[in-house]
């Protein structure tokens, strides 16, 4: 981990991580087996770079566009940077997003699969991939029914020949989260997936203490969006 991280810093990175610290050590886990996901959406290069300086090597964008526009130039300046899609991603995006990404968290569907199975072996760049699970079936929110996720990530695996990392997940605003990062937890376990990303500024202590390996924060590095 970073050993230059200090509470002086302009941003909330140390707290952040002094908190995962905390709950990984109250899980009896060890730090090194949760990624920290710096979420950076509609942050500009400007707010990123005091992040990067700080030590933190790894982010999640939103939009491929977005991403496309600002990450290039910090990889190259800060090497060793990975760049996750933690939002939605349109099948006519694919071309782009796995020349992009070090990872994509938002594989739902089955063209999806199609359009990364298509580029991952045009471009020979295999990014982690994350199947997202819609553990509260919202029509509004993207993601796998829990019901339909067994037969999904066989079809993934057996028909498309994508290698899956692990699970996505985003609770109901309303619900209390712990539930439904268990229920990810479970899916995933009987699907022999080790990767859960899972857990949000407001709630990633309690995804830590669920299992989770990924957790996704950005208000509470950055501020308020």
């Amino acid at each position: 981990m970073p050993t230059s991280l200090t509470k002086s810093l302009p941003n909330g990175l140390a707290q952040v991580e002094q908190e995962i610290a905390r709950a990984c050590k109250e899980a009896r886990r060890e730090r090194a087996s949760v990624t920290l996901i710096a979420v950076s959406k509609t942050f500009n290069a400007t707010a990123i770079s005091p992040v990067l300086e700080a030590g933190q090597r790894v982010f999640g964008e939103n939009r491929v566009q977005e991403a496309k526009a600002k990450w290039p130039a910090l990889v190259s300046a800060y090497p060793g940077t990975a760049v996750h899609l933690i939002g939605p991603l349109q099948s006519n995006k694919a071309k782009e997003a796995v020349a992009l990404f070090d990872a994509i968290h938002s594989v739902d569907r089955p063209s999806i699969c199609e359009a990364l199975a298509k580029e991952i072996n045009s471009q020979n760049k295999r990014p982690e991939l994350f199947v997202q699970i819609n553990t509260g079936e919202e029509p509004q929110k993207a993601g796998i029914a829990p019901g339909e996720a067994d037969a999904f990530i066989a079809s993934c695996r057996d028909k498309y020949g994508l290698v899956i990392s692990g699970l996505m997940c985003i609770p109901p605003v309303n619900e209390a989260p712990a539930p439904h990062f268990a229920l990810t937890a479970k899916i995933a376990a009987r699907n022999g997936l080790k990767n859960l990303s899972m857990g949000m500024s407001a709630d990633f202590a309690v995804a830590i203490q669920m299992g989770a390996t990924h957790v996704r924060i950005g208000s509470a590095i950055f501020g308020a969006r």
